[in-house]
């Protein structure tokens, strides 16, 4: 195994960056800052980034197999055109319960999205505070990015054996998954809302999105929804 290696390749500072996703096609990662109602597509190659501002907390977002995206916006899954910067709704939940929204959605083999308004908190260990976003490897072990524990460990999913740790230079990691061309690199989101001036100082870094290197595993494709 080549040794490991965390760099910040994106300074992006959201207030809460999550659900990034590895698009193959383009050669990009997507995320979104969830109160600063963005999604975003970053291109490693170009540094290029575009994003798309929306009206409400945007919390995940997927690939679409019809081409372009979708996302959870507030409470609803919504079809976005970063070319054109349209946002079509496709269907909204809980119309009559104010100031809710879902929380993190995903893509199952079959192309549904699924996504949640509300979370279960499982402890996985003390000092590993809140397990946050996963993604899974190709030997099917699960890596979970642990908010407010500044890491992101490696568990097998049969016998919850943590497997593996990686620190990160930032407190609140929030999402992982895998990207580049063979799928061998890690992307992880982060947050920076919450913190006091003296954390910020010590972390200025938070809120950017990380790559990690070197950890002798790949990842598989995310799923695309199939609608």
């Amino acid at each position: 195994m080549s040794s490991i290696k965390i760099e910040c390749v994106l300074p992006e500072n959201c207030h809460c960056g999550e659900s990034p996703v590895w698009e193959e096609a383009s050669g990009s990662l997507l995320f979104v800052d969830i109160p600063g109602k963005k999604f975003c597509r970053w291109n490693p190659l170009t540094k290029a980034v575009q994003r798309m501002t929306m009206d409400a907390p945007v919390t995940s977002v997927a690939l679409r197999k019809s081409g372009g995206y979708v996302a959870t916006v507030g409470t609803k899954f919504c079809a976005l055109n970063l070319e054109d910067q349209s946002v079509v709704a496709l269907a909204t939940v809980d119309k009559d319960k104010k100031n809710n929204r879902f929380n993190d959605g995903k893509v199952d083999p079959a192309g549904r999205y699924f996504a949640a308004n509300r979370r279960s908190i499982y402890k996985l260990e003390k000092e590993e505070q809140i397990p946050d976003g996963m993604c899974i490897d190709t030997e099917g072990k699960l890596w979970v990015a642990c908010y407010n524990g500044g890491r992101v460990i490696r568990l097998d999913p049969e016998t919850g054996k943590r497997l593996q740790t990686v620190k990160l230079p930032v407190d609140k990691t929030t999402s992982c998954c895998f990207g580049g061309k063979d799928y061998s690199e890690m992307y992880v989101t982060c947050a920076r809302d919450g913190l006091d001036p003296d954390s910020l100082s010590r972390q200025p870094e938070a809120g950017g999105i990380f790559k990690i290197t070197g950890l002798g595993v790949k990842g598989i494709p995310p799923y695309s929804y199939a609608g």
